[in-house]
């Protein structure tokens, strides 16, 4: 990877989006890390990136959902480092409870849809036009399984459906900014939950997965390095592509099953 990179990771203060730091600060990118209330989490992670690899790092607190944060998210990059490269949409709310759409209150439907998909639009546009300017840039987007097929999803309804446009968002990014050096793809997590997600490979390895049929329980480094991939200098050509990592586990069946039990 180039050194001098710099990456946008929204939402990387705990779960997955502290994988992804690792991952991209590894490569000798500075790191933009986005956070909304965890500071003491943030500021954590940002010293570990400054000891580890010794990359320029900064801290963003702001909303994602809030169009003013999202703007200023991308101001205080290019202000600090004159570019931004890479933008990694990580952050996104979602509801654990089980509930089914006509359960859903107004307030909990417009949660998902503006943290989940409405964000994509507010920091895309904000980052695409310095993209454009320097005819490179990777953008990530975060999915669900099957989510390039629409599926229905029992008692995610607002979830699923914010995904699922956020698919064709980020396919449509890749077609129209494809001249100017950018790509978007999207990385679809598997079953991956609670402190998995911040966890090695090497942390899992042994361990028994009955219900994934690769064997071991996903963590988030199998998710960091797909992210990766997509960001290098090398991988110029795959734009506009879904990229499920899930170890074969049928993640949206599960409720399924457990309820025919």
């Amino acid at each position: 990877m180039k050194r001098n990179r710099t990456a946008l990771i929204t939402g990387s203060a705990k779960g997955l989006g502290v994988r992804i730091a690792h991952e991209l600060a590894a490569e000798g990118m500075d790191i933009a890390l986005n956070y909304r209330t965890s500071a003491e989490e943030a500021n954590k992670l940002r010293e570990e990136l400054i000891q580890r690899y010794d990359v320029n790092t900064l801290l963003i607190q702001g909303d994602v959902s809030r169009s003013e944060d999202a703007e200023q998210m991308v101001k205080t990059v290019i202000e600090a480092w004159n570019r931004l490269d890479i933008l990694v949409l990580n952050a996104g709310p979602y509801i654990k409870e089980r509930k089914k759409l006509a359960d859903y209150k107004i307030g909990e439907w417009d949660q998902m849809i503006h943290g989940n998909l409405s964000s994509a639009f507010y920091l895309c546009r904000a980052a695409i036009p310095h993209m454009r300017r320097n005819r490179w840039g990777r953008i990530i987007t975060i999915g669900f399984e099957k989510a390039q097929t629409a599926p229905g999803w029992m008692y995610r309804s607002a979830f699923a459906a914010a995904k699922t446009g956020l698919v064709s968002l980020t396919r449509t990014i890749a077609l129209e900014e494809a001249e100017y050096g950018i790509t978007a793809n999207m990385v679809c997590p598997g079953d991956i939950v609670g402190e998995a997600k911040e966890k090695y490979i090497t942390d899992v390895r042994g361990l028994s997965d009955p219900g994934t049929p690769v064997g071991r329980p996903g963590t988030g480094e199998d998710i960091a390095r797909a992210i990766t991939f997509f960001c290098s200098e090398y991988s110029d050509f795959i734009t506009g592509t879904v990229l499920e990592v899930t170890g074969g586990k049928d993640v949206l069946n599960k409720y399924k099953l457990e309820r025919e039990k």
